[in-house]
């Protein structure tokens, strides 16, 4: 290892990637606990919607920290879109193994997710960086309070009502989600044209 690699390498190594290290670690606990409740709303059900809400609050937090003070890596833009897909995306796959969300539903926001989060790797690597456009920043925060409200069983509290609200909440994520999606394959084909105009 070069002495030109060594500050480089040990800069991956700070606060707002350790952040994201633990929302990745967080991940495993969340599915364990909402599936071995099972649909029976008891505490692990409570405990799991809490370590969601707990993790995904995380994603500002770590990108704030990095970008004031200075200390945005490769390593964390690898790692901070991996991280918030892994949770929301297995948050969904758990909720329709539980019968609560249409599998549809379900892929085509996984599809949406990890196939714009791929393209946004490759243009990293090519050079380009593709910055988060107003409406994936929307998205995320909509999708991220839409996932709450289905895993937390404020039904059992407030009544069936509840439903109706993280049914809506989840439809606004999905038009959100896909709408989103296809601002970046415009902005795609702008990519392929300017490079082919180069």
């Amino acid at each position: 290892m070069s002495d030109a690699d060594s500050p480089t390498r040990s800069a991956n190594w700070n606060l707002p990637n350790a952040i994201t290290v633990v929302r990745i670690l967080m991940a495993p606990f969340f599915f364990w606990m909402l599936l071995a409740d099972a649909g029976d709303d008891g505490p692990l059900r409570w405990i799991a919607a809490a370590f969601f809400i707990i993790a995904i609050s995380t994603d500002g937090l770590d990108g704030h920290i990095a970008r004031s003070r200075g200390l945005v890596t490769d390593l964390g833009k690898i790692l901070d879109p991996i991280a918030d897909k892994l949770l929301t995306s297995g948050a969904l796959v758990c909720l329709s193994i539980l019968g609560e969300l249409w599998w549809w539903v379900t892929a085509l926001i996984i599809v949406r997710e990890v196939g714009i989060t791929v393209w946004r790797l490759v243009e990293l690597r090519r050079g380009n960086v593709v910055p988060a456009s107003s409406g994936g920043k929307l998205k995320t925060v909509v999708q991220a309070v839409a996932i709450s409200l289905a895993l937390t069983p404020t039904w059992l509290l407030l009544g069936d009502w509840v439903f109706w609200v993280n049914w809506f909440a989840m439809g606004v994520a999905l038009v959100l989600t896909v709408w989103s999606g296809a601002v970046y394959l415009v902005h795609a084909a702008r990519l392929r044209r300017t490079g082919a105009d180069a």
